[in-house]
């Protein structure tokens, strides 16, 4: 415990804001499980920051490390990936809109493994953050709340958003796949 300890110690700012995103996870999902909507709400919310944050910490003071472009995507989905997951399970979510958030984050994840072997990277566009953005409106949306017609129009507007993004994202790098073996 102690040299896990000393290790977390030693990262910078940005990647202790990922790992504290991955902590809070859990929490959320405990909160949501056992009924305390306003308090998952408040840790989703700064969850939710951490992301925001730690990204633009690392590049305002030029901290980005490899531990930080392998762990930030994962921390990102792991708290919405479970958010969804649970908000489905308690009939908050369409079980459609779920399907569609993570099969999207599957085709995205998998043509960016395809591209980095060959020699590309694919970045972040702006209809990916705008599709980030109404998930996590949302799943705070409906952490507290569900079956009225804002979260029914949030509901659609992230899944449309997200069928959009995942389409412009393989549209514009086809050639990738096309050079896939």
């Amino acid at each position: 415990m102690k040299k896990i300890l000393s290790g977390i110690m030693e990262l910078n700012l940005p990647n202790k804001l990922t790992l504290l995103r991955i902590a809070l996870v859990p929490v959320y999902l405990v909160l949501l499980a056992y009924g305390y909507h306003y308090i998952a709400l408040a840790v989703f919310a700064v969850a939710s920051l951490t992301d925001m944050l730690d990204g633009k910490i690392a590049r305002k003071y030029n901290l980005i490390t490899n531990f930080g472009k392998f762990m930030d995507p994962i921390a990102d989905k792991l708290l919405t990936h479970t958010a969804f997951i649970m908000l489905c399970a308690m009939g908050r979510l369409h079980a459609a809109a779920c399907i569609i958030f993570i099969a999207r984050e599957f085709v995205v994840s998998g043509l960016r493994l395809v591209a980095v072997e060959q020699g590309h990277v694919i970045a972040a566009g702006m209809s990916g953050k705008v599709k980030t953005v109404l998930q996590m409106a949302l799943v705070l949306l409906l952490t507290v709340m569900s079956g009225n017609i804002l979260t029914d129009i949030v509901m659609l507007a992230a899944a449309a958003m997200t069928l959009y993004s995942m389409v412009e994202y393989v549209w514009q790098n086809r050639a990738v796949l096309g050079g896939a073996r």
